[in-house]
């Protein structure tokens, strides 16, 4: 049994994340400064889990989390705050500013250190960033600089630590207590928000967790991206119109997949004769450099996904690429975002993994079914791969 400590484990996405890890069959450490939501946590999900209270703004707290802890295979570093108060940045209280700083910059960095001598080889480590540290939000303190520090950081700790597996996530606009109490407080428009995401809702904390448990796990080795925006396609978004409410609600994310491959494919499918319909186009893969954003639209159009569903594209990842292939490459990447944005009111998602000549295909196959399945219903318009 693999052994995940989760941060923030006690409400909205951590608990969430909690109860999928704990379906997968995995051990959780459960981490909050609130006890008595932990340990009603606890007693909900049963079995051989293990809590510790603990307040990680403080160094002290976090350096005692290792004592008596099983080795662990992945840390999830979820814990996070914002600032409520609503004052600019130059009217900050100070220590509210290095709390903030404390708990969603600095802990993420500190736990992995303290936690050394517990983590195997290969430990996924997941930090979890916001669609807040890729553009900023004002008057909210320092929670923008402190997720874009967090992305950068956690890329600089994947080089210097490269016995761990460093992977940062971005959720966008979630259906949190946090998102609810800022909706209440009329400091959220949620209409305002919706008009921004290409799929025309706000995420559900199981989506989030869904992707938390997945990076998580072994299955995830073949994503190569270190970055991983589930966000109903807002980070992509650069348009000046405003999305509808969606019509269609999200598909039960335990909906067994039903895939359909456009091309040729050698390996097994596992799929199901009916669920979540998606499609694994592997056609652009063979396509001829010059030729290839033409092959994208050719599969867009052999899609011709008029409702909930997913696209999977298989794109050429060439490592010795020339200034042509570097541009026909971003002009790949922002085709599929450009198709996401149009296709987002259908609740029709596209996204493409880059592999490298020579790829086994078969290997990528959990990502590719994570990618495309019920589970990933909020994610859109992504190229996983190297930058």
């Amino acid at each position: 049994m693999e052994t995940v400590l989760l941060t923030g484990a006690a409400s909205g996405i951590g608990r969430a994340t909690a109860r999928q890890l704990a379906l997968g069959g995995r051990r959780c450490v459960l981490v909050d400064r609130n006890a008595e939501a932990l340990r009603s946590l606890a007693d909900a999900l049963g079995g051989a889990h293990l809590t510790r209270v603990a307040d990680l703004t403080d160094p002290a707290q976090i350096a005692a989390l290792a004592e008596g802890l099983p080795p662990l295979h992945a840390l999830i570093n979820n814990a996070g705050m914002t600032d409520d108060s609503n004052p600019p940045v130059i009217g900050q209280d100070p220590a509210g500013w290095r709390r903030l700083l404390d708990l969603n910059l600095r802990a993420p960095a500190r736990l992995p250190l303290a936690l050394r001598e517990r983590l195997v080889p290969g430990a996924r480590i997941i930090n979890v960033a916001s669609g807040a540290g890729l553009r900023a939000i004002p008057w909210r303190g320092a929670y923008s600089p402190s997720k874009a520090g967090l992305i950068a950081q956690t890329r600089a700790m994947a080089r210097e630590f490269p016995a761990w597996r460093f992977t940062v996530l971005c959720p966008g606009f979630v259906r949190t207590e946090l998102v609810a109490a800022l909706i209440q407080a009329g400091r959220l428009d949620p209409a305002r928000a919706v008009a921004k995401i290409p799929l025309g809702r706000l995420g559900e904390p199981q989506e989030i967790a869904c992707a938390l448990a997945f990076l998580a796990s072994a299955e995830s080795a073949s994503l190569k991206a270190d970055l991983l925006a589930v966000d109903g396609g807002s980070s992509v978004f650069g348009g000046s119109q405003a999305y509808p409410p969606c019509a269609h609600a999200p598909m039960a994310y335990d909906t067994p997949l039903a895939l359909r491959v456009q091309g040729p494919w050698d390996g097994p499918l596992q799929t199901a004769a009916q669920g979540y319909p998606a499609l694994l186009d592997t056609q652009v893969l063979a396509s001829p450099p010059g030729r290839r954003l033409d092959a994208i639209v050719q599969a867009a159009r052999q899609a011709a996904l008029d409702g909930p569903g997913s696209l999977t594209l298989l794109l050429p990842r060439d490592p010795d690429e020339s200034w042509e292939g570097a541009g026909e490459r971003a002009a790949a990447r922002m085709l599929i975002s450009t198709l996401a944005c149009e296709w987002g009111p259908k609740a029709a998602r596209i996204n493409a993994v880059e592999v490298p000549p020579g790829a086994d295909l078969a290997a990528s196959l959990p990502l590719l079914r994570f990618v495309a399945g019920a589970q990933a219903q909020y994610l859109t318009g992504q190229t996983l791969g190297s930058p």
